[in-house]
């Protein structure tokens, strides 16, 4: 009788699942799609040639929004309240009388808009280190401030008209919420359990791991570590972590910001290097709660930032959340550490500027 010959596992060819401890959930990896032939949508590629000032652009300096108020004649960063937030201060409680299947809840806070440069035809990557550097600290200056009311500061940036974004002139929002959002809500939880059970933050051990093993290692430094995680999703996602134990932005050296600002501008040259395209991303800072959780102990907490690009194969070519996805549960088609080892040998210097 014979025996079946025994297949070793190999990560790069045969599909398996990975458990994903921040929200506590598994991705399917299915590498061997990669071989697939691609005959679904092929994106517009996006403009290459963006004006430096546009006078229809309310994002330029001096120019009027659809408010009808006048930008300042900024030279770094510059903030202003968002002209059509999605939570404003003074929003009415709607009761407490309410149905257990249809249950509703005050939703207060406040909406900016948050400019890095005051140039549109710049990126983050092609910025001066000591303008990041400027980006950082304002990103810390509005954690302070909103952070000491809302409960949760939540600092994303939109990046391409892939993403979403109808505006290439360089800029995130802040939104502040007197409520936790689900996903943070959800990585309160599993950082806390995680902390309860091995006494260690779970993304301080999560850093050390990866630090050590190297695999999926994109960019590190004397301060940081980027890394596509173990458990990514979108193809070439990476999560940026610092090496100290860190609970919210506004806690970081002088030091750790000048080291943050070479590791963004490398992290984001090499995403623009991989198709040498202007990247695409959505990406966000994660810290411990604020607002009337400053008194109470975070040590659960551990600061980190997600990037979650969607091209796949090429700068024309995404990955697409359906199906599967939407119905069942997330599957990414190249390992993390296929995705890691192609952006940790791209060059540092941008492609624009060779």
């Amino acid at each position: 009788m014979s025996r079946k010959k025994e297949i070793s596992f190999d990560p790069k060819e045969h599909q398996h699942i990975r458990y994903n401890p921040l929200r506590d959930s598994w991705v399917l990896v299915s590498a061997h799609r990669m071989k697939r032939p691609w005959a679904g949508q092929v994106e517009k590629p996006p403009e290459e040639h963006v004006p430096r000032y546009d006078p229809c652009n309310p994002l330029c300096p001096r120019n009027t929004r659809a408010n009808g108020e006048v930008n300042e004649d900024y030279e770094s960063t510059f903030v202003f309240d968002n002209d059509f937030p999605a939570l404003q201060p003074d929003a009415p409680d709607p009761g407490s009388d309410q149905h257990p299947l249809f249950r509703s809840k005050a939703a207060r806070g406040v909406c900016k808009v948050m400019c890095f440069h005051p140039w549109s035809d710049v990126t983050l990557p092609l910025m001066k280190k000591d303008e990041v550097v400027k980006v950082i600290d304002k990103w810390s200056d509005i954690v302070e401030e909103l952070g000491a009311t809302y409960a949760w500061v939540q600092i994303f940036e939109n990046k391409g008209a892939t993403m979403g974004c109808s505006n290439p002139h360089p800029h995130c929002q802040v939104w502040a919420s007197s409520f936790l959002p689900n996903e943070p809500a959800l990585s309160d939880r599993c950082q806390g359990k995680y902390y309860a059970a091995h006494k260690e933050p779970l993304l301080l051990h999560y850093a050390q791991q990866e630090a050590e093993r190297k695999e999926r290692v994109v960019v590190d430094s004397s301060h940081w570590l980027v890394v596509v995680p173990y458990w990514a999703t979108w193809p070439y996602q990476t999560l940026l972590l610092p090496r100290r134990h860190i609970l919210r932005i506004t806690d970081l050296t002088r030091e750790e910001r000048e080291d943050l600002a070479d590791v963004m501008k490398r992290l984001l040259t090499k995403y623009d290097n991989l198709f040498e395209v202007s990247f695409p991303y959505s990406m966000g800072w994660h810290g411990a709660p604020t607002g009337p959780h400053l008194k109470e102990d975070y040590s659960h907490w551990h600061l980190h930032a997600h990037y979650y690009p969607p091209l796949l194969r090429s700068a024309t070519v995404k990955k697409f959340m359906v199906g599967y996805e939407m119905l069942a549960q997330e599957q990414r088609d190249l390992t993390p550490e296929q995705a890691a080892e192609k952006l940790r040998n791209l060059p540092d210097d941008h492609y624009k500027t060779r």
